[in-house]
């Protein structure tokens, strides 16, 4: 059984007074429904649960009105056994993307105060999202009950929760913590272990059904068969939420992210993606695989300087995908051999900035970097410790040639920290601070 940070999150809102109805966002295959289903089984006395994907039907409770003791009532015929007793039933209306009507009723369940509501979706930010019935027909779309319900965004297990699944406990975490901040090496029996997790990490990514047949089997291959799995139903959703116009648009962007990571220069370029393709044709469909969750953009900046957000060029970025296990699954056969061997040849730079765009997305840290045409370029760039911080990642050993240029001129700049992480030990050279990879979850945004 994996252990969630969510649950924490979920507790929380349980206890809290005023509580509105819970929106739990996420990719598919996450790990949603698997959790809320635990959750409200430990802390609720009668749990009704509606799958509005695996039966539509349950959206006619919907249709006619949206006055709670009417939804009671309809629910009841349609779902055996549900019990509905107040201050003690849990409902749960699992893939609310399929039923808008029921995002519409959460704000009459608010208003109505007896029962506590959990809903989960994957897809309720994208474009076109409630304007088709089950049936196919068009519909128009219903009302988001902005202010009546709270929304958490759950994502795949981070890397922290992976080591958790492996046995890593929390001592030794505290551990790796205390030597980062008195920046003194990791004791190498733990040095070790954690790198060789790190590396598994890079391959399995973060998806639960892929992290339990790890732990399981240790057969990557089995892995990569539900990475691909998954994969393929990230293109179904593509085909059956996405718009006719845009379906074809939108698997072409997804597809080619591999080809634009692979590149030295991996600045996002629509042309990438088919010859004489332009941003009037595709920045919409990127859109919307930014929307669903699989990917996460990282934006230039225009100065090295706080605040990122205000210095962001929101035109230039590159696109990594929001789980590196499912990215490593998309490319050739044998990469995840040669990952664990360190033969990373001309994706080597793709695959561990990926790791890292992966970690901090999970923490909730936005992307950036810095690349001027001068040939200055600069992996990520955070706030960390109240400051603007570099960060360069190397998959082994490397040089940090732009981030001491960076350095050597802190009038233009105004920075005068740099993090490189790598594999290998903490040390210290001067204003550069290195970090084994493992490290990355460990630098919180302060």
């Amino acid at each position: 059984m994996l252990n969630r940070k969510i649950e924490y999150q979920l507790l929380e809102w349980k206890e809290s007074k005023n509580k509105m109805p819970l929106v739990i966002k996420g990719v598919r295959q996450c790990g949603k429904t698997y959790i809320v289903q635990k959750f409200a089984k430990e802390h609720y006395k009668h749990v009704v649960y509606l799958n509005f994907a695996k039966k539509p039907t349950l959206s006619t409770a919907f249709e006619n009105s949206l006055d709670v003791d009417d939804i009671i009532i309809n629910l009841t015929t349609l779902v055996k056994g549900a019990v509905f007793e107040p201050n003690k039933t849990c409902l749960i209306f699992d893939e609310i993307q399929d039923c808008p009507q029921a995002r519409t009723s959460l704000k009459f369940f608010k208003m109505d105060g007896r029962f506590d509501v959990i809903s989960t979706g994957s897809l309720l930010g994208v474009k076109g999202y409630g304007i088709k019935k089950a049936n196919g027909e068009k519909e128009v779309p219903r009302s988001v009950p902005v202010g009546y319900e709270h929304i958490i965004e759950m994502y795949p297990l981070d890397y922290e929760e992976f080591l958790w699944a492996n046995g890593i406990t929390q001592p030794v975490i505290d551990k790796i913590s205390k030597c980062m901040e008195d920046e003194v090496p990791v004791p190498l029996a733990i040095h070790n272990r954690l790198h060789e997790l790190l590396l598994q990490y890079v391959i399995v990514g973060g998806m639960p059904e892929a992290v339990n047949a790890f732990i399981e089997t240790h057969n990557m291959e089995t892995v990569k068969k539900i990475q691909e799995n998954i994969v393929d139903e990230y293109q179904d959703d593509m085909v059956k939420y996405a718009s006719d116009s845009d379906k074809s648009c939108i698997r072409e962007c997804f597809e080619s992210i591999p080809a634009q990571l692979a590149k030295e220069n991996k600045k996002f370029q629509y042309s990438l993606i088919k010859k004489g393709s332009t941003a009037a044709k595709y920045a919409g469909s990127l859109q919307w695989i930014e929307d669903a969750g699989i990917i996460a953009r990282c934006y230039n900046l225009s100065i090295t300087e706080l605040p990122l957000d205000g210095n962001a060029i929101k035109d230039i970025f590159k696109v990594y995908m929001a789980d590196t296990g499912l990215f490593v699954s998309m490319l050739e056969d044998g990469t995840q051999f040669d990952i664990l061997q360190g033969n990373l040849f001309g994706y080597k730079g793709a695959i561990f900035e990926n790791l890292i765009a992966d970690i901090f997305n999970k923490m909730g840290r936005k992307l950036y970097y810095y690349h001027k045409d001068s040939g200055l370029e600069i992996d990520f760039v955070m706030r960390y410790k109240g400051k603007c911080t570099l960060l360069e990642v190397k998959a082994s050993t490397g040089n940090t040639k732009s981030a001491k240029t960076i350095l050597a001129h802190p009038e233009k700049y105004h920075v005068d920290s740099v993090i490189k992480l790598g594999n290998y030990n903490i040390g210290r050279e001067g204003a550069v601070l290195t970090l084994p990879l493992y490290m990355a979850f460990l630098l919180k945004q302060v």
